[in-house]
């Protein structure tokens, strides 16, 4: 028997349910705050990733599904800042008024080690703002964040936020770093080992408790930012504040991305374990020139981690069918068929029993979930009034053709 590729999943009814929900919020949330919708191939140049998400990252360097075809190496994407801001480029979106507000919704690849919720085909809901490098722009998205994780009926969740410096600052501390690591690094993991020579920054992202002491240790980024850096985090510090949304620092935030520069946060549930991250995000004002802008084009964007996501939110408000429709005879069942046309064009979910007897239909509208059932004979079509029966209270009422809409709609 072929199965689904290790690391992928088949997503099921009743749970594509709770997945069409959050997708749902996250397009109500961003049509508020002015974001539209951008559709990228999920096929890129390697050199995109390379480029944009840095060489000596893990993602590039470990985790990516590359191939040749006809001499040009191809990467399904390991994520989708890149190929925004390569579509951004392409077809010239500077040119537009105003901040480019930008959100997708799809799957990503990564060839990681499979664990709960993470796998290696992977659905992400993000965004990205283009053209402005304002602190306002990065609280504001930082409360679009949480204002859809609300929605979406997460709570209890915790906003981490950092600042990682820039061009300017970042080069100086870590200088200051690598002399911090150099006598520690031998009693670390192989992982860290290898990036306090390759990738500093990211020994700080160390998820391995015992190497927890030594880290703590080390200098924090945020003695060592610049003039324009430190006031621009402060800055975002405020907005928050004036929108009571919670936030903690956390000086060893950093993101797993080279382009990352000044803003970068965090959302952690203690639902998921260890590995607690829902979403990450932060700013990268020189990832556009990078990829071979010549227009200056500051940026701050997130991607929620969908699958995770999923996890957390309450599992019981999918989608439950509002009536189950069982018809006595043939002539019933032309009946049900146009009385149902009729209640599904006005956003009603209905099953009609096509055939079987009717004790075994009302064992399926129970176990279909149904809120109410119908029973259609001859008597109640000539009458025009039919028995509606409530599948929790088992109450049943006799009602007309339009009362049946109402007390559905009301649902």
């Amino acid at each position: 028997m072929i199965r689904a590729v290790k690391g992928t999943r088949d997503l099921l009814p009743p749970d594509t349910a709770v997945w069409n929900r959050v997708e749902a919020i996250a397009r109500e949330v961003f049509r508020a705050y002015n974001y539209q919708e951008i559709r990228t191939p999920i096929l890129e140049e390697t050199q995109l990733f390379a480029r944009g998400v840095g060489a000596e990252t893990d993602i590039v360097s470990k985790e990516m599904y590359t191939f040749d075809d006809h001499g040009t190496s191809l990467t399904l994407r390991p994520e989708n800042t890149a190929s925004v801001i390569r579509a951004y480029i392409e077809h010239r979106l500077d040119q537009r008024p105003g901040v480019q507000k930008l959100y997708y919704i799809g799957p990503m690849f990564r060839r990681e080690r499979p664990q709960k919720g993470r796998y290696r085909q992977f659905f992400q809901i993000g965004a990205e703002a283009i053209g402005s490098d304002s602190p306002f722009i990065d609280a504001e998205v930082i409360e679009m964040v949480t204002e859809m994780l609300t929605r979406a009926g997460l709570s209890g969740f915790t906003l981490l936020i950092n600042s990682v410096g820039c061009a300017d600052c970042r080069p100086k501390f870590i200088a200051k770093l690598r002399e911090a690591l150099e006598p520690v690094a031998p009693t670390l993991c192989a992982d860290c080992q290898r990036r306090a020579e390759t990738n500093p920054l990211r020994v700080l992202d160390c998820k391995v408790p015992e190497d927890q002491p030594a880290i703590d240790k080390l200098p924090s980024i945020l003695d060592s930012l610049c003039e324009v850096c430190a006031p621009h985090f402060a800055a975002v510090q405020g907005y928050l504040r004036d929108r009571a949304i919670p936030f903690e620092v956390k000086p060893r935030l950093v993101r797993g991305l080279d382009y990352y520069m000044r803003t970068t946060f965090e959302v952690t549930h203690g639902n998921l374990g260890s590995q607690n991250s829902v979403l990450g995000g932060g700013r990268y004002d020189g990832l556009a020139e990078a990829l071979g802008s010549n227009v200056h084009s500051p940026g701050i964007g997130f991607s929620i981690g969908e699958d995770r996501l999923v996890m957390t939110v309450d599992q019981g408000s999918g989608s439950a069918l509002d009536l189950f429709l069982a018809p006595l005879g043939d002539a019933a069942l032309r009946h049900a068929g146009e009385l149902a046309r009729d209640l599904r064009r006005s956003g009603i979910s209905v099953e009609v029993l096509a055939g079987g007897k009717l004790k075994r239909g009302m064992e399926l509208a129970n176990k279909l979930g149904a809120r109410y059932a119908l029973i259609l004979g001859d008597d109640e079509i000539a009458a025009g009034q039919y028995s509606l029966k409530n599948m929790q209270s088992g109450e049943q009422e006799r009602v007309s053709r339009e009362g049946l809409q109402r007390t559905l709609e009301a649902l």
